[in-house]
């Protein structure tokens, strides 16, 4: 049996621990190990069955581990899964069982589903996107590698997110507007004109703030 390896062992990577947990492949196909991170003591004071098992940074796989990436900050998330997969890690999809699938999603690799997300038809999700609870893509909708869509976004048919974007908690987006590479939507926000690359918004209707 495959040993599962979480990266990153804060908030969001207790939140994923929990979702593993309730997969139908854990006990089955892969059993949890562990979490990587730099903060060897960030678990202390919880209550886990596993510990930090190292830093991320240097971290050889063995061939009987995978991996599932637990951060949320696009350019922290891709400097530590590119570092990793320099060294032949192998990252797993993880589609927590709630997560409602319609016609012709397109997954790729290292991408975390949280509980309650729904993408309706479509859709084209790219390597290593996380999605939390209770957010829903329409049909047509991209959303570009490194990307991250915290809970409770509505993103809205034929819209558009480039590689490394952010949206944090309840931010809505009206159809057909894009987000750009590596751009920042504020909590809360509604955007009903399109996001440029790096560009940071927050606001309803969404203003530039940096």
């Amino acid at each position: 049996m495959k040993k599962l390896i979480i990266v990153g062992a804060g908030g969001f990577g207790r939140e994923v621990y929990a979702w593993a947990k309730q997969h139908p492949d854990c006990g089955q196909v892969w059993e949890l190990a562990g979490f990587l991170d730099d903060d060897l003591s960030v678990l202390d004071g919880y209550d886990y069955s596993v510990n930090v098992l190292g830093p991320i940074e240097g971290y050889m796989p063995a061939e009987d581990e995978v991996f599932v990436c637990a951060i949320g900050a696009p350019e922290i998330k891709k400097k530590v899964c590119e570092s990793l997969l320099a060294n032949a890690a192998t990252f797993i999809n993880l589609v927590h069982p709630s997560v409602i699938l319609g016609e012709n999603i397109r997954l790729g690799v290292g991408v975390v589903l949280c509980p309650r997300v729904t993408l309706t038809a479509d859709i084209s999700i790219g390597d290593f996107v996380a999605i939390n609870c209770h957010s829903s893509a329409g049909h047509d909708v991209t959303i570009g590698a490194w990307a991250t869509i915290s809970g409770h976004c509505d993103l809205t048919g034929n819209t558009s997110y480039g590689t490394g974007a952010f949206l944090a908690t309840g931010v809505r987006i009206a159809p057909s507007k894009s987000v750009g590479k590596l751009a920042y939507v504020g909590a809360g926000s509604v955007v009903i004109r399109s996001v440029k690359d790096g560009q940071k918004v927050f606001g309803n209707p969404a203003r530039v703030i940096a």
